[in-house]
């Protein structure tokens, strides 16, 4: 005769259950959480900080989430003549920033260099002013 014990999960505590409530509903619930806590009480608003900085909650997701979905793009679908098309675009959307960027740093040069020219006309203009007698002070002298 064999007897089945079914594993029960053990009841958990208050901040368990807590943790996992606001885990389950993102970064923004954290914040929003700690926020409260320094409006009701300081310490509790300022343990959440440091509870949230220690654990990582922080600092967590945004990166990696953006790495796992560059990773998924990337990733076979199975039908070759989709995966052929998927790549052609890809390579042809990376042709074209490469050449907008390229485009832009020559306007940014185009710039940069009107911006130096203007300058340098200005300051030979300044230069030419200044080497100039204002109102004819300056007479021959006689011997």
């Amino acid at each position: 005769m064999t007897t089945a014990t079914a594993t029960l999960p053990a009841r958990q505590n208050w901040f368990a259950r807590a943790e996992a409530w606001l885990d389950a509903r993102g970064k923004a619930a954290w914040i929003v959480a700690m926020v409260l806590g320094f409006i009701l009480f300081w310490p509790i608003g300022l343990a959440l900080l440091a509870y949230m900085i220690w654990s990582k909650r922080m600092f967590n997701g945004s990166c990696g989430h953006r790495a796992r979905h560059a990773h998924h793009a990337f990733k076979s679908s199975g039908n070759s003549a989709f995966d052929a098309y998927k790549a052609e675009t890809l390579r042809r959307l990376e042709d074209e920033q490469t050449a907008f960027e390229e485009f832009l740093k020559r306007l940014r040069d185009a710039k940069d260099k009107a911006e130096f020219d203007q300058f340098m006309d200005e300051r030979a203009q300044k230069m030419k002013d200044a080497d100039k007698p204002d109102n004819g002070d300056e007479r021959p002298v006689e011997a």
